[in-house]
């Protein structure tokens, strides 16, 4: 993968545009579409391209308000996840469609001024060494639950799955990118971004769908 060139923390920029987007979630390794038309993230995306190609997700503080907040004076959680833009494409109305790749969570360090529409921010990677690891803590996943609960998750909505990828996918690529596309909001999000490993991330994504399961709720499927 392009992001295993990231081998330490110094292989990365410790200043990055960041992209507050509330319900967003990237984490290492899984990858993250996002349709890009305002005038701001279209300025930071040129930012990127010319630059290491580097850019960090973070969620606005809250649960309200604008999906991605204007100005300086709304706060944005501590902890995101930096990516590196692996796919470009222009369309004819302006827009552009990008995909990142997770590299490595983050902890914001302090705010940069910048004349730029964009927010950026010096960060810290110092205490997501084991994000730069592939595979780091997939022995201590317990797959059969996971299985077990996804099962029963696309069953109770009439979903359907490739279940030879799945069985094929790598421990760590299958929960992070299963955390990506869920339809849980920004809290949960949240927590599955800051679980401390593999292992707790899994759990706390097979908790999050067994009190769905149990609350019947209608939010959406994982698609």
């Amino acid at each position: 993968m392009l992001t295993d060139r990231y081998k330490r923390s110094s292989d990365l920029p410790k200043r990055i545009p960041v992209f507050p987007l509330r319900g967003a979630l990237l984490l290492p390794r899984a990858t993250l579409p996002l349709n890009i038309f305002e005038p701001r993230y279209l300025a930071m995306i040129d930012e990127v391209i010319a630059g290491h190609r580097v850019l960090g997700m973070i969620q606005p503080v809250g649960n309200s308000g604008p999906e991605s907040p204007d100005g300086t004076d709304c706060n944005v959680r501590s902890v995101g996840c930096a990516g590196r833009l692996t796919a470009f494409q222009e369309l004819e109305d302006g827009r552009v469609l990008i995909t990142l790749a997770g590299i490595t969570r983050f902890n914001i360090v302090s705010e940069e001024s910048s004349p730029a529409p964009y927010r950026s921010f010096q960060v810290s990677y110092e205490n997501f060494a084991e994000d730069l690891v592939p595979g780091s803590g997939e022995n201590e996943v317990d797959r059969d639950v996971l299985h077990r609960v996804l099962k029963t998750y696309l069953d109770t909505n009439r979903l359907t799955a490739d279940w030879r990828a799945i069985g094929n996918a790598p421990t760590e690529l299958l929960v992070n990118a299963l955390c990506v596309i869920s339809p849980f909001g920004a809290e949960e999000k949240q927590a599955l971004l800051e679980a401390p490993s593999l292992k707790a991330r899994a759990d706390v994504l097979v908790a999050l769908t067994e009190m769905e399961l149990a609350g019947g709720s209608d939010d959406g499927p994982l698609q």
